[in-house]
């Protein structure tokens, strides 16, 4: 069963990166996500490096954002993939049927593809508006995660855990964002900024039932 609260790395280096993730790990996240954009492949394998020993020691997951490769090589707990990164098939083949593999998604058709695609856990997104990513899709607020998952509930088609990602600024909105039935949240901002609200986050988690 996956965590239900996903740590996305923040900074701009590496030594801003491993911080963040320290913050984080020591504050009780058990799963982390690494995504550090404004870098290169060599400073991320680095940092993966790093974060994937420091997970260990903490008994906490480690995910990398786009890397198939260096995930195999580093033998991480998985990857997460946007819809426009490797197709999850392709990952799948390399990094065999144990790890994690994300997906993004946008839409209910990405939600479809994604659970044709045979991807682990969905984020989808974004929530509301976010300066972590660039060319932000259509926000979605809580009704529209609502109505996705009502769709999907409401279909033959098999349940996955869906992550809401993008945006996520309160204990408010990760409460809003249960009771519209996502399966957790997938947070980067802030967790970066107030980590110590992962106990509250996890306090909550068990009052709201998984639709």
């Amino acid at each position: 069963m996956l965590e239900r609260i996903q740590y996305i790395s923040q900074g701009l280096t590496l030594t801003e990166q491993k911080y963040n993730i320290l913050k984080a790990l020591d504050a009780g996240a058990t799963w982390i996500q690494i995504r550090w954009k404004q870098t290169d492949e060599r400073n991320f394998a680095l940092l993966a490096q790093e974060i994937k020993k420091i997970c260990e020691q903490f008994g906490a997951k480690c995910i990398i954002n786009d890397y198939v490769s260096l995930a195999k090589d580093l033998d991480v707990d998985g990857v997460h993939l946007g819809l426009g990164d490797c197709p999850i098939a392709t990952a799948r083949l390399l990094l065999g049927p144990d790890k994690i593999i994300g997906g993004t998604a946008n839409t209910l058709a990405d939600v479809q593809q994604r659970i044709a695609e045979k991807c682990n856990y969905i984020g989808l997104g974004p929530f509301q508006y976010t300066t972590t990513k660039q060319k932000l899709s259509p926000l979605l607020g809580a009704i529209g995660y609502a109505s996705i998952i009502d769709h999907i509930n409401q279909g033959e088609i098999p349940t996955i855990p869906i992550f809401a990602i993008g945006g996520i600024g309160s204990l408010e909105d990760i409460k809003n964002l249960l009771q519209a039935g996502v399966y957790g949240v997938a947070v980067s901002g802030l967790l970066t900024q107030t980590p110590h609200i992962i106990s509250s986050i996890k306090n909550i988690l068990p009052c709201i039932n998984y639709k």
